[in-house]
């Protein structure tokens, strides 16, 4: 049995225009219904140099120039996650194009157990009051014409969704291009077992189905890459393809997490996107300041 929660028609094919942002290696999109002038943005990203304290949009003024210069409209602005390596810039264009900010309901969970890590006070709310929308698991939303449903796909964090509309899929970080694998699932509220299943079930989506990730590396040297399909993960990833079990997996994706860095931008990042992409409040200054737990991550 299907462990889709939703049916959706897949001869929709939505126009997808992607954003490669180097320095992250994060790709952002934008979705636009092909029989009208709607559209979403996906996993926009806000510039930082993090050693100079300095945030910029040149990112972010790219995707909305493209909006502009096609006589766009947002209806949606989603976060896949909680990203622990990249800002949002969700705010910024939502500030200049309008739409509404969705991520998941267990944003909450994230608010809660990061609120505590960098000791915010009780004015930071852990409701997820600062989004426009939670998804829950089946919810779906429309996009002009196209209706796009949303699966919980939890294990990298616990308020990952994949977004679906027609033939095309947007994973978040639950997966990588086939040679690339899986993401890491080794942050507070991670677990590669839940990941494990949730890639399951992103995988029971038809095998032609588009898939859009947020993220590329190039392994191996090869040129940057975004666009798969759910037949080629299956075939060919080198995580969960030709039907990796879930002992294997879980046991390979705990031994390499072991090995990994924390991401450069953890600390900006995650302070940032739990708060829906705006910076801390000013201090009576009117200054604005990151923390930095020390031995906290």
């Amino acid at each position: 049995m299907s462990t889709i929660p939703f049916a959706t028609d897949f001869s929709l094919k939505p126009e997808v225009t992607a954003f490669f942002d180097a320095p992250t290696n994060t790709i952002s999109y934008v979705v636009k219904d092909p029989a009208s002038k709607s559209c979403a943005v996906v996993d926009s990203v806000m510039d930082i140099d993090y050693a100079a304290g300095r945030i910029t949009y040149d990112g972010a003024d790219q995707i909305i120039d493209f909006i502009r210069d096609n006589g766009l409209e947002v209806e949606w602005l989603i976060e896949t996650h909680v990203h622990a390596d990249h800002l949002s810039a969700a705010p910024y264009i939502q500030s200049k194009l309008g739409g509404k900010l969705g991520i998941g309901e267990n944003i909450t969970i994230v608010q809660d157990t990061f609120g505590k890590i960098f000791n915010e006070g009780t004015e930071f709310q852990r409701d997820g009051s600062q989004f426009d929308r939670l998804f829950t698991d089946g919810d779906s939303y429309q996009i002009g014409g196209l209706t796009v449903h949303v699966m919980h796909t939890p294990g990298h964090t616990p308020a990952c969704m994949t977004h679906v509309v027609g033939d095309a899929a947007f994973v978040g970080d639950t997966l990588f291009m086939p040679d690339g694998g899986s993401a890491r699932a080794d942050f507070p509220g991670g677990d590669a077992r839940t990941l494990y299943r949730s890639i399951q079930r992103v995988l029971t989506l038809p095998r032609e189905t588009r898939l859009f990730m947020c993220h590329d590396y190039g392994p191996n040297g090869r040129d940057i890459q975004w666009e798969t399909t759910v037949g080629d993960e299956i075939d060919h990833n080198i995580h969960v393809g030709h039907g990796t079990d879930e002992d294997t997996f879980v046991a390979m994706r705990e031994a390499r997490d072991a090995t990994l860095a924390m991401p450069k931008l953890i600390i900006p990042s995650l302070q940032i996107n739990m708060r829906a992409g705006q910076l801390p409040p000013k201090d009576k200054d009117g200054k604005t300041y990151l923390k930095v737990p020390v031995n906290g991550l």
